[in-house]
Protein backbone atom coordinates (compact mmCIF):
# COMPACT_ATOMS: atom_id res chain seq x y z
CA UNK A 1 0.00 0.00 0.00
CA UNK A 2 1.01 3.66 -0.30
CA UNK A 3 1.87 5.57 2.86
CA UNK A 4 3.10 9.07 3.66
CA UNK A 5 6.15 8.65 5.86
CA UNK A 6 8.75 10.76 7.56
CA UNK A 7 12.10 8.98 7.38
CA UNK A 8 15.32 10.54 8.62
CA UNK A 9 13.78 13.98 8.32
CA UNK A 10 12.52 13.43 4.76
CA UNK A 11 8.83 13.37 3.80
CA UNK A 12 8.18 10.59 1.28
CA UNK A 13 5.35 8.67 -0.36
CA UNK A 14 6.43 5.06 -0.01
CA UNK A 15 5.12 1.61 -0.78
CA UNK A 16 4.93 -0.42 2.43
CA UNK A 17 3.25 -3.67 3.51
CA UNK A 18 -0.37 -3.57 4.62
CA UNK A 19 -0.28 -3.78 8.44
CA UNK A 20 -1.64 -6.84 10.21
CA UNK A 21 -3.97 -6.25 13.16
CA UNK A 22 -2.76 -7.68 16.43
CA UNK A 23 -5.02 -9.30 19.05
CA UNK A 24 -7.99 -7.04 19.76
CA UNK A 25 -7.15 -4.77 16.85
CA UNK A 26 -9.01 -3.81 13.68
CA UNK A 27 -7.66 -3.24 10.20
CA UNK A 28 -9.20 0.00 8.94
CA UNK A 29 -9.33 1.08 5.30
CA UNK A 30 -8.79 4.83 5.37
CA UNK A 31 -11.25 6.97 3.42
CA UNK A 32 -10.19 10.47 4.39
CA UNK A 33 -7.28 11.94 6.34
CA UNK A 34 -6.53 15.48 7.48
CA UNK A 35 -3.25 17.37 7.71
CA UNK A 36 -2.80 19.45 10.85
CA UNK A 37 -0.10 21.69 12.26
CA UNK A 38 1.28 18.85 14.39
CA UNK A 39 1.97 16.87 11.20
CA UNK A 40 3.77 19.89 9.75
CA UNK A 41 5.83 20.27 12.94
CA UNK A 42 6.72 16.55 12.93
CA UNK A 43 8.18 17.05 9.45
CA UNK A 44 10.34 19.79 11.01
CA UNK A 45 11.49 17.42 13.75
CA UNK A 46 8.87 17.72 16.50
CA UNK A 47 8.59 14.59 18.69
CA UNK A 48 11.38 12.80 16.79
CA UNK A 49 8.83 10.61 15.03
CA UNK A 50 9.62 8.29 12.12
CA UNK A 51 7.04 6.29 10.19
CA UNK A 52 3.60 6.89 8.69
CA UNK A 53 2.17 10.30 9.54
CA UNK A 54 -1.38 11.31 10.38
CA UNK A 55 -3.92 11.04 13.17
CA UNK A 56 -7.10 12.64 11.75
CA UNK A 57 -9.11 10.07 9.78
CA UNK A 58 -12.36 8.36 8.97
CA UNK A 59 -12.36 4.85 7.56
CA UNK A 60 -14.08 1.48 7.26
CA UNK A 61 -13.26 -1.60 9.34
CA UNK A 62 -12.10 -4.39 7.01
CA UNK A 63 -10.90 -7.03 9.48
CA UNK A 64 -10.98 -7.66 13.22
CA UNK A 65 -8.52 -9.86 15.08
CA UNK A 66 -10.66 -11.10 17.93
CA UNK A 67 -14.23 -11.56 19.04
CA UNK A 68 -15.59 -8.15 18.04
CA UNK A 69 -16.53 -9.14 14.49
CA UNK A 70 -19.58 -6.88 14.58
CA UNK A 71 -17.31 -3.94 13.74
CA UNK A 72 -16.62 -5.26 10.24
CA UNK A 73 -18.00 -2.91 7.60
CA UNK A 74 -18.52 -0.05 10.07
CA UNK A 75 -17.42 3.49 9.27
CA UNK A 76 -15.30 4.67 12.16
CA UNK A 77 -13.06 7.30 13.65
CA UNK A 78 -10.50 6.35 16.26
CA UNK A 79 -9.02 7.71 19.48
CA UNK A 80 -5.34 8.29 18.78
CA UNK A 81 -3.81 7.42 22.17
CA UNK A 82 -3.12 3.73 22.76
CA UNK A 83 -2.61 3.02 26.44
CA UNK A 84 -0.80 -0.16 27.47
CA UNK A 85 -3.84 -1.45 29.42
CA UNK A 86 -1.54 -3.61 31.49
CA UNK A 87 -2.95 -5.22 34.61
CA UNK A 88 -0.70 -3.09 36.82
CA UNK A 89 -1.11 0.22 34.95
CA UNK A 90 -2.90 2.61 37.31
CA UNK A 91 -3.32 5.20 34.53
CA UNK A 92 -5.21 2.90 32.16
CA UNK A 93 -7.08 1.37 35.07
CA UNK A 94 -8.35 4.84 36.01
CA UNK A 95 -9.47 5.59 32.44
CA UNK A 96 -6.47 7.86 31.88
CA UNK A 97 -4.96 5.87 29.01
CA UNK A 98 -4.43 9.18 27.17
CA UNK A 99 -1.67 9.79 29.73
CA UNK A 100 -0.40 6.23 30.14
CA UNK A 101 3.41 6.49 30.40
CA UNK A 102 3.70 3.49 28.07
CA UNK A 103 1.21 4.74 25.48
CA UNK A 104 1.79 5.04 21.77
CA UNK A 105 0.10 7.76 19.70
CA UNK A 106 -1.21 7.33 16.17
CA UNK A 107 1.13 9.03 13.73
CA UNK A 108 2.97 10.86 16.52
CA UNK A 109 4.67 8.40 18.86
CA UNK A 110 5.74 4.84 18.01
CA UNK A 111 2.56 4.04 16.03
CA UNK A 112 2.14 4.31 12.25
CA UNK A 113 -0.58 6.79 11.39
CA UNK A 114 -3.50 7.25 9.03
CA UNK A 115 -1.92 8.78 5.92
CA UNK A 116 -1.96 5.40 4.25
CA UNK A 117 -4.45 3.09 2.63
CA UNK A 118 -4.79 1.07 5.84
CA UNK A 119 -4.08 1.42 9.55
CA UNK A 120 -4.57 -0.67 12.67
CA UNK A 121 -6.10 0.38 15.96
CA UNK A 122 -7.44 -1.46 18.99
CA UNK A 123 -11.20 -1.99 18.71
CA UNK A 124 -11.62 -0.19 22.05
CA UNK A 125 -10.30 2.98 20.35
CA UNK A 126 -12.97 2.97 17.63
CA UNK A 127 -16.18 4.99 17.52
CA UNK A 128 -18.90 4.42 14.91
CA UNK A 129 -19.72 7.31 12.58
CA UNK A 130 -23.47 7.98 12.21
CA UNK A 131 -24.83 7.21 8.74
CA UNK A 132 -25.89 10.81 8.09
CA UNK A 133 -22.40 12.20 8.76
CA UNK A 134 -20.25 12.50 5.62
CA UNK A 135 -16.51 11.83 5.55
CA UNK A 136 -15.59 15.49 5.09
CA UNK A 137 -17.29 16.24 8.41
CA UNK A 138 -16.26 13.12 10.32
CA UNK A 139 -12.56 13.69 9.62
CA UNK A 140 -12.76 16.76 11.90
CA UNK A 141 -13.63 14.71 15.00
CA UNK A 142 -10.05 14.50 16.30
CA UNK A 143 -9.08 18.19 16.02
CA UNK A 144 -12.50 19.33 17.24
CA UNK A 145 -12.13 17.04 20.25
CA UNK A 146 -8.98 18.98 21.16
CA UNK A 147 -11.19 22.06 21.45
CA UNK A 148 -13.76 20.28 23.61
CA UNK A 149 -10.93 19.15 25.89
CA UNK A 150 -10.78 22.72 27.22
CA UNK A 151 -14.37 22.42 28.40
CA UNK A 152 -13.45 19.23 30.23
CA UNK A 153 -10.51 20.93 31.93
CA UNK A 154 -12.13 24.28 32.80
CA UNK A 155 -15.54 25.10 34.21
CA UNK A 156 -16.25 28.33 32.33
CA UNK A 157 -18.77 30.74 33.81
CA UNK A 158 -21.05 33.27 32.03
CA UNK A 159 -18.93 36.09 33.45
CA UNK A 160 -15.62 34.68 32.19
CA UNK A 161 -13.94 36.64 29.42
CA UNK A 162 -12.12 34.16 27.18
CA UNK A 163 -9.73 35.03 24.35
CA UNK A 164 -8.75 32.57 21.63
CA UNK A 165 -5.38 33.59 20.21
CA UNK A 166 -4.73 32.23 16.72
CA UNK A 167 -7.00 32.03 13.67
CA UNK A 168 -5.60 28.90 12.07
CA UNK A 169 -7.28 25.51 11.75
CA UNK A 170 -7.04 24.65 15.44
CA UNK A 171 -8.04 28.09 16.67
CA UNK A 172 -11.16 28.11 14.53
CA UNK A 173 -12.17 24.66 15.78
CA UNK A 174 -11.58 25.74 19.38
CA UNK A 175 -13.87 28.67 18.60
CA UNK A 176 -16.61 26.24 17.57
CA UNK A 177 -16.14 24.10 20.67
CA UNK A 178 -16.15 27.02 23.11
CA UNK A 179 -19.46 28.25 21.68
CA UNK A 180 -20.94 25.44 23.77
CA UNK A 181 -19.80 27.29 26.92
CA UNK A 182 -21.55 30.33 28.44
CA UNK A 183 -18.33 32.40 28.44
CA UNK A 184 -17.83 35.73 26.67
CA UNK A 185 -15.62 34.95 23.65
CA UNK A 186 -13.10 37.12 21.81
CA UNK A 187 -11.13 35.69 18.90
CA UNK A 188 -7.79 37.33 18.07
CA UNK A 189 -5.91 36.63 14.85
CA UNK A 190 -3.79 38.05 12.04
CA UNK A 191 -5.99 37.40 9.01
CA UNK A 192 -9.27 39.27 8.35
CA UNK A 193 -10.41 36.50 5.98
CA UNK A 194 -10.00 33.86 8.69
CA UNK A 195 -11.56 35.99 11.41
CA UNK A 196 -14.67 36.17 9.25
CA UNK A 197 -14.99 32.42 9.89
CA UNK A 198 -14.60 32.99 13.64
CA UNK A 199 -17.60 35.27 13.92
CA UNK A 200 -20.76 34.07 15.57
CA UNK A 201 -23.50 35.26 17.92
CA UNK A 202 -21.88 37.17 20.76
CA UNK A 203 -18.31 36.51 19.53
CA UNK A 204 -16.03 39.51 19.13
CA UNK A 205 -13.12 39.32 16.68
CA UNK A 206 -9.95 41.41 16.79
CA UNK A 207 -6.88 41.70 14.61
CA UNK A 208 -3.73 41.09 16.62
CA UNK A 209 -2.41 44.57 15.86
CA UNK A 210 -5.57 46.04 17.39
CA UNK A 211 -5.40 43.84 20.48
CA UNK A 212 -2.28 45.40 22.03
CA UNK A 213 -4.31 47.02 24.79
CA UNK A 214 -6.54 44.01 25.36
CA UNK A 215 -5.71 42.67 28.79
CA UNK A 216 -7.58 41.26 31.73
CA UNK A 217 -8.98 38.09 30.16
CA UNK A 218 -9.88 35.39 32.64
CA UNK A 219 -8.72 32.72 30.18
CA UNK A 220 -6.51 32.98 27.09
CA UNK A 221 -6.25 29.96 24.80
CA UNK A 222 -2.95 30.03 22.92
CA UNK A 223 -3.45 28.33 19.54
CA UNK A 224 -1.09 30.27 17.30
CA UNK A 225 1.10 27.33 16.31
CA UNK A 226 4.04 29.64 16.98
CA UNK A 227 6.81 29.43 19.55
CA UNK A 228 6.27 33.14 20.28
CA UNK A 229 2.55 32.75 20.98
CA UNK A 230 3.13 32.08 24.68
CA UNK A 231 4.55 35.54 25.31
CA UNK A 232 1.73 37.25 23.43
CA UNK A 233 -0.93 35.25 25.26
CA UNK A 234 0.70 35.85 28.64
CA UNK A 235 0.33 39.59 28.19
CA UNK A 236 -3.43 39.22 27.76
CA UNK A 237 -4.23 37.21 30.92
CA UNK A 238 -5.40 39.00 34.04
CA UNK A 239 -3.68 38.32 37.39
CA UNK A 240 -4.68 34.89 38.67
CA UNK A 241 -6.10 34.08 35.25
CA UNK A 242 -5.48 30.93 33.20
CA UNK A 243 -3.36 30.47 30.10
CA UNK A 244 -4.30 27.37 28.09
CA UNK A 245 -1.51 26.10 25.83
CA UNK A 246 -2.61 24.28 22.66
CA UNK A 247 0.31 24.79 20.25
CA UNK A 248 2.79 22.03 19.47
CA UNK A 249 5.91 23.39 17.77
CA UNK A 250 9.34 22.09 16.85
CA UNK A 251 11.05 25.44 17.45
CA UNK A 252 11.98 26.65 20.91
CA UNK A 253 12.53 30.15 22.28
CA UNK A 254 13.63 31.44 25.69
CA UNK A 255 10.67 32.12 27.95
CA UNK A 256 10.44 34.95 30.47
CA UNK A 257 8.29 33.47 33.23
CA UNK A 258 8.28 36.61 35.38
CA UNK A 259 4.64 37.46 34.67
CA UNK A 260 3.59 33.90 35.46
CA UNK A 261 5.03 34.30 38.95
CA UNK A 262 4.17 37.94 39.61
CA UNK A 263 0.60 37.69 38.30
CA UNK A 264 0.10 34.17 39.68
CA UNK A 265 -1.00 32.83 36.31
CA UNK A 266 -2.19 29.24 35.99
CA UNK A 267 -0.61 27.62 32.92
CA UNK A 268 -2.69 24.71 31.65
CA UNK A 269 -1.44 22.29 29.04
CA UNK A 270 -4.20 20.92 26.82
CA UNK A 271 -3.92 18.41 23.98
CA UNK A 272 -6.12 15.49 22.89
CA UNK A 273 -9.76 15.36 23.90
CA UNK A 274 -12.30 12.57 24.16
CA UNK A 275 -14.03 11.97 20.85
CA UNK A 276 -17.62 11.57 22.10
CA UNK A 277 -18.43 15.29 22.64
CA UNK A 278 -16.99 16.26 19.26
CA UNK A 279 -18.72 13.44 17.42
CA UNK A 280 -22.02 14.31 19.10
CA UNK A 281 -21.70 18.01 18.17
CA UNK A 282 -20.94 17.18 14.54
CA UNK A 283 -23.78 14.69 14.45
CA UNK A 284 -26.12 17.40 15.75
CA UNK A 285 -25.15 19.72 12.90
CA UNK A 286 -22.09 21.71 13.98
CA UNK A 287 -20.64 23.10 10.72
CA UNK A 288 -16.93 22.60 10.03
CA UNK A 289 -16.55 21.86 6.31
CA UNK A 290 -16.21 25.56 5.46
CA UNK A 291 -12.70 25.20 6.96
CA UNK A 292 -11.64 22.88 4.13
CA UNK A 293 -9.29 24.69 1.79
CA UNK A 294 -8.19 21.93 -0.56
CA UNK A 295 -8.03 18.19 -1.08
CA UNK A 296 -5.60 15.88 -2.82
CA UNK A 297 -5.44 12.17 -3.62
CA UNK A 298 -2.99 10.22 -1.48
CA UNK A 299 -0.64 9.97 -4.45
CA UNK A 300 -0.22 13.77 -4.32
CA UNK A 301 0.38 13.93 -0.58
CA UNK A 302 3.64 15.86 -0.97
CA UNK A 303 1.78 18.58 -2.88
CA UNK A 304 -0.87 18.55 -0.15
CA UNK A 305 1.78 19.14 2.53
CA UNK A 306 3.17 22.04 0.55
CA UNK A 307 -0.25 23.69 0.42
CA UNK A 308 -0.97 22.89 4.08
CA UNK A 309 2.32 24.49 5.08
CA UNK A 310 1.59 27.73 3.24
CA UNK A 311 1.08 30.65 5.60
CA UNK A 312 -2.62 31.29 6.14
CA UNK A 313 -3.81 27.92 4.85
CA UNK A 314 -6.80 26.14 6.35
CA UNK A 315 -7.64 22.43 6.38
CA UNK A 316 -6.15 20.28 3.63
CA UNK A 317 -7.53 16.75 3.22
CA UNK A 318 -6.24 13.58 1.61
CA UNK A 319 -8.74 11.45 -0.30
CA UNK A 320 -7.25 8.02 0.36
CA UNK A 321 -9.59 5.37 -1.07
Amino acid sequence: MNAVQICEGSLELREVPVPEPGPGEALVRVLRAGICNTDLEIVKGYAGFSGTLGHEFVGVVEEVNGADQGWKGSRVVGEINLGCHGADCSWCGAGMDRHCPNRTVLGIQDKDGCMAEYLTLPVRNLLPVPDHLDEDTAVFVEPLAAGFEILEQLHLQPTHRVAILGDGKLGLLINRALRFSPAILTHVGKHPRKLERARGPGIRTLLLDDAAGEQGFDVVVEATGSATGFETALGMVKPRGTLVLKSTVADSVPLDMTLVVVNEITVLGSRCGRFEPALRALSDGLEVTSLIQDRFPLERALDAFQVAGTRGSLKVLLDVT
